[in-house]
């Protein structure tokens, strides 16, 4: 069992370090808002630290669960970060979903102080988190993700490393672009099923069954149907993720037309105040008003 700090006890990170606790590491837990640790400590154990460097001192892999990209470098750089109190030799795991270029910066600081540096952003939402049953996508060295990839198995249903810095997150890139056309694709069959009379059920039994069938169909299109919208990733961060696909289509030439069509379909969905919603709610847009 290894002795680990995690940095950020958000939706995801809360119960994936409580996986790491349930799997018998030693864990140290840093999150901006104290009270929540304290709060995951009553329930887990370990111990809490005020600082992220304070939170990695004597440890061998610190993992981070953050916002974005400034969130990221304010947990590894600085004199209060991460990197600061690490040791050589040890390892940084990044669960973050950011762009590619910081996963790269923060790769090439950390090896400069003899860290290591994976990133690892993750899919399953908050279900996959709370059921351990995460999909993890790595980029970083090979000798660094064999080491970090057993404690990330606490918590993940797959894991694989993708190849070098930045492609775990050009991974989830091409995960966030894929739903983004799937959910679109499912709201309009759904809403093409209530305009023609149907019941969306029946259909979705029968077609769920053949090739239309995919896992945001099996899981979202009964409260889809029934107008419910609390039950996973929330549009606005899934804006900030398609923004990050976006503009590394921008530099590597690759054409997104979907997913800069579906991008602005979010951004009315937040404008009907769905910024919380989950991104199933893009079939509210086809919806009247209710």
């Amino acid at each position: 069992m290894a002795k680990v700090a995690f940095l950020g006890l958000g939706v995801m990170g809360y119960p994936m370090a409580g996986h790491l606790a349930a799997a018998g590491h030693d864990v140290t837990v840093y999150n901006r808002t104290t009270a929540k640790a304290e709060k995951w400590v009553g329930e887990h154990g370990g111990a809490l630290a005020k600082t992220p460097g304070k939170a990695a001192q004597g440890v061998e892999f610190v993992i981070a669960c953050v916002g974005n990209d400034d969130d990221l470098r304010s947990v590894c750089l600085g004199g209060d970060g991460a990197f600061a109190a690490m040791q050589p030799g040890t390892v940084f795991v990044d669960h973050t979903t950011v762009s590619a270029a910081v996963t790269r910066e923060l790769y090439a600081k950390a090896k400069e102080k003899g860290i290591s540096f994976v990133d690892a952003p993750v899919s399953g939402g908050q279900a996959g988190a709370e059921n351990g049953q995460l999909s993890v996508m790595c980029g970083g060295d090979t000798a660094a993700y064999a080491r970090a990839e057993p404690v990330m198995a606490a918590y993940a249903r797959i894991c694989r490393r993708i190849g070098e810095s930045g492609a775990g997150q050009l991974t989830k890139m091409c995960n966030q672009i894929a739903i983004a056309g799937l959910v679109q694709a499912l709201s309009e069959a759904l809403n093409f099923a209530e305009k023609s009379g149907l019941d969306g059920r029946a259909v979705v039994e029968v077609i769920s069954q053949g090739a239309a069938g995919s896992w945001q169909m099996s899981n979202r299109y009964e409260t889809m149907l029934d107008g419910e919208f609390e039950h996973g990733f929330a549009v606005d961060l899934m804006r900030k993720d398609l923004a990050i696909c976006l503009a590394a289509a921008d530099e590597n030439g690759a054409s997104l037309p979907v997913t800069a069509l579906v991008d602005q379909f979010y951004k009315e969905v937040q404008a009907m105040g769905g910024g919380r919603w989950d991104t199933s709610s893009l079939i509210e847009r086809l919806r009247p008003a209710r």
